[in-house]
């Protein structure tokens, strides 16, 4: 009787238009909240590099050392940027595919049956990639084989441009541009210190700056996994 039952079963529109809504929403709010911490990240690390200027200014022994610092800091923030502007392109693009989802569910409801969609496969195709959204991501694009809205199974391999997104040194012209934007009239001078031993304050901001550094890509990666 159950193998019966198992032939003649046929998949409820709704119910499946409810879980593939419930999914998106669900990938929606990750985005939200891995943008808000990438928000948070960004202010800690404009923090870094003015309080690396004032060193300098204190101190000018330490300018060179601060000079330093404060690229390090904002290749940083470049790289936090890069990762907000694709968040919030893959929020934007899985708004879209909810949107094309409603419609293809809407479309079938009038019509009595699906068309697969070349656009939504490709949006899927494009999210499931992101290491924020894999796990979730699949499970939509199974729901929506399932539903005959796209016609096969996305992969879940990065290319590999994404995956080596952001390990490439940023540009010094994009560097400048960063800390003129947070630092304005008030770049630390980079003059040659190196006649001056270091002294131990000195070892040891450097220490807490790397600790610094440290946590910050710590926290980066942390939001791709």
């Amino acid at each position: 009787m159950e193998t019966v039952k198992a032939i003649f079963w046929k998949p409820d529109p709704e119910a499946q238009k409810r879980k593939c809504n419930a999914l998106v929403r669900s990938n929606v709010r990750k985005l939200d909240r891995d943008i808000q911490q990438l928000k948070t990240l960004e202010m800690k690390t404009k923090n870094f590099i003015l309080q690396a200027s004032k060193r300098a200014q204190r101190n000018p022994s330490q300018a060179k050392q601060a000079g330093q610092e404060t690229r390090i800091f904002a290749r940083e923030l470049i790289r936090v940027r890069k990762q907000n502007a694709r968040l919030q392109t893959s929020k934007a693009q899985l708004q879209s595919v909810q949107m094309q989802v409603n419609e293809a569910f809407s479309v079938r409801k009038i019509e009595g049956s699906i068309r697969a969609s070349t656009g939504i496969m490709k949006d899927v195709n494009s999210l499931v990639r992101l290491p924020e959204l894999t796990g979730t991501m699949r499970e939509l694009s199974q729901e929506l084989v399932k539903a005959g809205i796209i016609e096969e199974m996305v992969g879940d391999m990065m290319p590999d441009d994404e995956l080596l997104e952001g390990e490439d040194e940023e540009a010094d012209a994009e560097v400048d541009k960063v800390l003129g934007e947070i630092l304005k009239d008030r770049l630390p001078t980079q003059k040659p210190v190196d006649n001056l031993p270091n002294q131990p304050e000195e070892e040891e901001e450097e220490e807490d700056q790397e600790e610094m550094l440290a946590q910050m890509r710590g926290r980066l990666e942390a939001l791709k996994s």
